[in-house]
């Protein structure tokens, strides 16, 4: 992993901001502890005209005429999200704008798939539109950095996801059950999920375990409101009556009645077709849930532990089961409601502290570093 250090300026060590930062988005919770460091300003995202308070996309910020206007505001543009909103060419301008207005432009890949899309073909044009013209790039693990490097023979700065649990945030009690509960997440059945071939095999992996002798059950959640009804229709129909599987179809959860359900979880099972990176593991890291994730894209990168077992997504049965086994075994395997899992819980609270203070302090001398080039 390759980490950004540098000593502090005059300007930070007096508390003064001497890096502003067009952030896209700010209000993002990633980009704001990113971006947490002593001497960087982070500007709002400016409104969107007609949308409600706290609605970034599409990003008015990313826009040469606004980047224009805007010039003596800021010495970096750092993206983040929100590319797909614009059609092609729009991204070289922004970055030919930015780079006219004396702004070092970063890009973090967090996507080399974009897990909204079922259509790749317009975003990878924006990746490569983005990577080989920004001043440098950022991306969450060492497995995405090469295939960056690969792809378009640049180098990417690897820091890790920061905490997604807020400091202070401490989830609901669960009881103690004698069911090994599986969990898996489907929302709102968004393209990079399968969520009908996703619930099928859960539910045959769980057959499996119990056939083993452990007490597995699965536990299904979906949104209400999907952008497939006939993939709804099949999951619902692969749960109907199923003696060892639940359907939760909900609305979305508020953040902390989110933690209270995943910290009712012995495993999470991620649905994901494709994707590089997932927020949702992150999560479950931070509340001592393990995670068995697809072997696609960079999910395994995220943490090196054993709280992380891969499977071949789709019917594989076979492979998810072992994955589970391999979960429930584990020496993180902390059941939930046990004061084991609440003292993992505040281990890795503790660990994120120090490393979300040097990944805020790595994107701070990367932005220093940059603006000195950029007035040199």
């Amino acid at each position: 992993m390759t980490i950004v250090t540098a000593s502090a300026p005059l300007d930070e060590m007096s508390g003064a901001p001497d890096v502003r930062v067009v952030a896209v988005p700010a209000g993002h919770p990633y980009v704001q502890r990113v971006t947490h460091a002593a001497g960087i300003e982070l500007l709002p995202d400016p409104p969107v005209a007609g949308a409600a308070e706290g609605v970034w996309w599409p990003p008015v910020a990313l826009d040469p005429d606004w980047i224009r206007q805007h010039a003596d505001r800021a010495d970096i543009l750092h993206v983040h999200f929100g590319t797909e909103s614009f059609a092609a060419g729009h991204l070289t301008a922004c970055i030919d704008a930015a780079h006219a207005a004396g702004w070092a432009v970063v890009f973090t890949v967090h996507d080399l798939t974009h897990p909204q899309l079922a259509d790749q073909g317009p975003y990878a044009a924006q990746l490569d539109e983005l990577i080989p013209r920004v001043d440098a790039l950022v991306t969450l693990t060492a497995g995405a950095a090469a295939e960056v490097r690969e792809r378009w023979g640049r180098e990417a700065v690897v820091l890790p996801h920061p905490a997604i649990l807020r400091e202070g945030e401490t989830p609901s009690v669960v009881a103690v059950s004698e069911e090994l509960r599986i969990g898996m997440h489907l929302k709102d059945l968004r393209p990079g999920t399968d969520g009908p071939t996703s619930a099928r095999t859960l539910i045959a992996a769980v057959e499996r375990l119990r056939d083993e002798g452990h007490h597995a059950v699965a536990e299904i959640r979906m949104h209400r409101s999907v952008r497939e009804r006939d993939a709804r229709d099949e999951v619902r129909a692969a749960v109907a009556g199923h003696p060892y599987a639940v359907l939760v179809e909900q609305g979305r959860l508020p953040d902390a009645a989110l933690n209270t359900a995943l910290s009712g979880l012995d495993v999470c099972v991620l649905p994901y077709r494709f994707g590089s990176h997932s927020g949702w593991l992150e999560l479950c890291w931070d509340l001592g849930v393990p995670v068995a994730v697809p072997d696609v894209g960079h999910f395994a990168d995220q943490h090196d532990d054993d709280s992380i077992a891969s499977f071949h997504p789709g019917d594989d049965v076979e492979t998810l089961t072992a994955a589970l086994r391999t979960l429930l075994s584990c020496d993180e395997a902390a059941r939930p409601g046990s004061v084991a899992r609440a003292d993992l819980i505040e281990a890795r609270r503790d660990s994120r502290r120090e490393q979300d203070a040097g990944t805020a302090q790595a994107h701070a001398a990367l932005y220093r570093r940059l603006r000195s080039e950029r007035a040199s």
